[in-house]
C-alpha cells in the first residue's frame, strides 16, 4: 500500500512543499530516494526505535521512502514525522484519513518525543499559500508558526500525540497568535538607551545622523572611550521596524535556527556583533548546508564591527558586493540561494595598535608608520562605502558625574522618523531606494544640489583638508540628511559644514 504526506524543503529563505511517498511491498530491507543528505537517511534508526517505545512495527517487507520531487536535494532531520506516519499508514496500522490535508514536520529522539526543528515560519507560510489545512509540528516551534494566519497550528510533542490527532482520538484546539498584537505590544522596546549615555553629545548627533539616512558609520576612539555602548544603542533610535520587515527579519532567524524556545515575532530591529574572529562563510553566509551568515541575520538592522583592522582582509573585502547589492547570493553547483542583507554597518577601531594616537592626555607609545600601517588594515573600497568617519575622545570625570538628563533614545527616534518621511516621499516610486545612503551617484547631482556659496566651501575644504575625490558624494548625501532632519528642502551652507567635518578618515596626513 502508498501512503502519502507532505513536509517542506527550506532553500534560502522560501520554502518547497516535499511529497513523502511509502510504499510497503513483497520483499524486504529498507529504502530512501530522492537526494536524502545523511541526517534524513538515518531517520529510519530514529523512526524505528520509536515504533518500539510505542508499541508499534516497522514493517519486515520491502520499505519504499521517496521524497518528490526527486531532484532536489533533502537536508535535515525534521523528516522524520512525516515519514513515521507515512510508514505506519503504508502498514496499515493506522487509517489517518487526513493525513494529506496538513503539512508535518519535526525530529524524533529516540522514544517518540519530538525535538524543534528550524525554519517553520517559511513552512507555515507555503503552507498557506498552497491552501493545507494545517501545519503539524513540535510544540516548542507552534509559537513561530502561529504568526502566519488563516491556517490551523497544531503543536504536538509526541509521535503518539500526533497518531491521536490523525486517528481522531485526541481534539488539539490549532494555536492563535495575534500577530499585530505581539508586534504593537513589543516594537520599540530596547533594553538599551541613549539617556544612559553621558557627553559625548557629538557622537550622539553623527549616531542621528546615520539613522536618519541609513548611513554606514567608522568610529575612531581610544578604549574604554564608548565605542561600543554608542553603537549598542543606535536600534534604539532606528524607524521603528514594519509589520512585514519584522516577519522578513523573523524568516531569516527560522532558518538559521536562532529564534529559540517559544518564540514567535522579531519585534525590534537585530543587533549583530561577531567576534574579530569569524571566517568568511559565517559572516556572509554559505556552507556545505547553506545558512544565512552574520549580515543576513542583521538584515533590517545593524552589523557592529568592533576593532576593524582586527578582522581578516579577506572577510571584510567579501563584505563589499553585500553591501552594494543588499543581498548575498550563494552559488552551488545545483543551486544558487539569495539572502537580504540590507543593513547599516557600524564599525570601531581604535587609532593605533597602542589605542592612544591622538589621545588628549596619554601618549602614544607606536613607532613611527606604525599608525599608517595600522590604519591601512582597512582598505580604501571598503571605507568608500562608509558615509560617517567619527572621532570619539574619552569622557571627562565631570561629564561622567553631571546629573544632567540626558536625551532619550525615543526622543531622537521622533526626529529620525521624521527625517525618513521626507525620504520616503522623494524616492516615490523609486526602486529598492528608501533612504539617502541608497542613492545612486547620478541621482546625487539632481537631489544633492548645493549653491555657490556651498560649492565654493566644499572646494576649499577638498584643498586645505586633502579631501578624497571619494569623499565627495558622500559628504553630499550626509549633507541632504542633516537638510532633512532640519526639516528643509535645500542644503544650506552650515549642513555642508558639518557633513565635512564627518570625513576624518580621508583627510591627508590624519594619521602622521
Amino acid at each position: 500500500m502508498v501512503a502519502k504526506t507532505f513536509g517542506s524543503a527550506v532553500h534560502g529563505v522560501d520554502a518547497r512543499t516535499i511529497t513523502v511517498e511509502v510504499n510497503v511491498t513483497q520483499g524486504k530491507d529498507f529504502h530512501m530516494s530522492g537526494l536524502p543528505d545523511t541526517a534524513v537517511k538515518e531517520s529510519q534508526h530514529r523512526v524505528e526505535s520509536s515504533f518500539k517505545s510505542l508499541k508499534y512495527f516497522m514493517p519486515r517487507n520491502k520499505v519504499v521512502v521517496n521524497l518528490a520531487p526527486a531532484d532536489l536535494r533533502k537536508e535535515g532531520s525534521a523528516y522524520d514525522l512525516p515519514i513515521a506516519l507515512s510508514v505506519l499508514k503504508a502498514s496499515e496500522q493506522i487509517t489517518a484519513e487526513e493525513l494529506d490535508n496538513y503539512v508535518i514536520m519535526g525530529e524524533l529522539s529516540l522514544d517518540g518525543i519530538l525535538r524543534p526543528i528550524k525554519g517553520v515560519l517559511p513552512i507555515a507560510i507555503q503552507a498557506r499559500k498552497e491552501e493545507f489545512k494545517g501545519f503539524v509540528l513540535p510544540k516548542s516551534n507552534a509559537r513561530e508558526a502561529a504568526i502566519v494566519n488563516n491556517i490551523d497550528i497544531i503543536g504536538v510533542e509526541t509521535l503518539q500525540e500526533a497518531i491521536d490527532f490523525f486517528e481522531k482520538k485526541k481534539t488539539i484546539e490549532p494555536l492563535r497568535v495575534d500577530t499585530r498584537e505581539i508586534f504593537q505590544s513589543k516594537v520599540n522596546t530596547y533594553e538599551a538607551d541613549f539617556k544612559d549615555v553621558q557627553g559625548q553629545e557629538n557622537i550622539k548627533r553623527a549616531m542621528e545622523i546615520a539613522a536618519a539616512g541609513g548611513h554606514n558609520v567608522i568610529m575612531i576612539g581610544p578604549p574604554g572611550a564608548g565605542k561600543t555602548m554608542l553603537a549598542k544603542r543606535l536600534p534604539s533610535i532606528l524607524p521603528p521596524l514594519t509589520l512585514n520587515e519584522a516577519l522578513e527579519t523573523t524568516k531569516i532567524h527560522s532558518v538559521a535556527g536562532k529564534m529559540g524556545a517559544d518564540a514567535t515575532l522579531l519585534t525590534t530591529r537585530p543587533f549583530r556583533s561577531p567576534h574579530h574572529t569569524i571566517s568568511d562563510v559565517a559572516l556572509v553566509g554559505g556552507g556545505g548546508n547553506p545558512q544565512p551568515g552574520e549580515i543576513s541575520l542583521s538584515h533590517n538592522g545593524v552589523l557592529f564591527l568592533d576593532e576593524l583592522p582586527e578582522f581578516k582582509r579577506t572577510v571584510l573585502e567579501v563584505m563589499r558586493q553585500p553591501m552594494e547589492e543588499r543581498r548575498v547570493t550563494i552559488s552551488r553547483a545545483k543551486v544558487s540561494i539569495d539572502y537580504p542583507s540590507n543593513f547599516m554597518l557600524v564599525a570601531s577601531m581604535n587609532p593605533c595598535p597602542c589605542g592612544y594616537y591622538n589621545h588628549p592626555e596619554k601618549e602614544c607609545v607606536c613607532a613611527p608608520g606604525v599608525v599608517q600601517r595600522y590604519l591601512s588594515k582597512v582598505s580604501g573600497p571598503l571605507l568608500d562605502r562608509i558615509d560617517l568617519h567619527v572621532e570619539v575622545v574619552p569622557v571627562s570625570f565631570d561629564q561622567m558625574t553631571t546629573q544632567r538628563k540626558n536625551e532619550t533614545s525615543e526622543e531622537i527616534r521622533t526626529r529620525v522618523v521624521k527625517a525618513r518621511e521626507m525620504q520616503g516621499e522623494r524616492f516615490k516610486g523609486q526602486k529598492n531606494i528608501y533612504c539617502n545612503a541608497m542613492m545612486p551617484s547620478n541621482m546625487v547631482k539632481e537631489i544633492c544640489e548645493i549653491n555657490d556659496a556651498g560649492r565654493a566651501l566644499l572646494k576649499t575644504a577638498m584643498e586645505r583638508l586633502g579631501l578624497s575625490a571619494r569623499a565627495y558624494d558622500r559628504i553630499l548625501k550626509v549633507s541632504r540628511t542633516i537638510a532633512d532632519l532640519a526639516g528643509t528642502s535645500e542644503i544650506k551652507i552650515e549642513h555642508l559644514a558639518e557633513a565635512i567635518q564627518y570625513r576624518s578618515l580621508d583627510r591627508e596626513g590624519w594619521a602622521g
